[in-house]
């Protein structure tokens, strides 16, 4: 039986920008949330799903294709607030950052590259750049008094430079999920 590889393609963090991050958890620890280890901290351009071998093999190649056409650029953290906006009860804790025009057509790129090797949902909906900080248990937030809810929305200046697009994998654990590199690409 084959392998199948649960992956996705991301902008992996600086670690003082992960150690930053991750300081919001001693702040919000009255949210009743799980809050995203620091090592799986990372921005996601493209979810692919289950690849086989021969996929995922294809996947890497487009992808350092993809990331030789790209230079490396700036993003700017800008805001940790609940998400998305829309929903109640939210479903994440997450930071989110300023939009990119390079962030924008590096993920269009992907999506071109590896729609034609791999089926898969584009994202219609146009590219919010965020990290997933906690996942809220919403009938435990529902259980709170809405006055006694903690606001969670704060504006922060952490801007990084991003150097390399990564290839990843995901494994379901029962301690909740692993991420591994699979490959980095470096933008020129």
């Amino acid at each position: 039986m084959n392998k199948k590889h649960r992956t996705f393609i991301a902008i992996n963090l600086p670690g003082d920008v992960k150690k930053a991050l991750a300081g919001y958890q001693k702040k919000w620890a009255d949210v009743p949330a799980k809050w995203t280890d620091l090592d799986n901290l990372h921005i996601t351009l493209v979810f692919l799903g289950d690849l086989t071998d021969i996929e995922l093999g294809e996947v890497c190649l487009a992808v350092k294709e993809v990331a030789k056409n790209h230079q490396a650029f700036n993003l700017n953290l800008n805001k940790v607030a609940y998400g998305p906006t829309d929903k109640i009860p939210p479903r994440y804790i997450w930071a989110g950052g300023e939009e990119s025009n390079e962030a924008i057509l590096l993920k269009r790129d992907l999506d071109n590259a590896l729609s034609e090797i791999v089926r898969f949902s584009l994202d219609e909906k146009t590219f919010n750049l965020h990290i997933t900080l906690a996942r809220i248990n919403s009938m435990a937030w529902r259980a709170i008094e809405p006055e006694e809810r903690t606001e969670v929305n704060e504006i922060i200046e952490l801007p990084f430079t991003v150097e390399s697009i990564e290839v990843m994998e995901s494994e379901l654990t029962r301690l909740g999920p692993r991420y591994t590199i699979i490959e980095s690409h470096t933008l020129n």
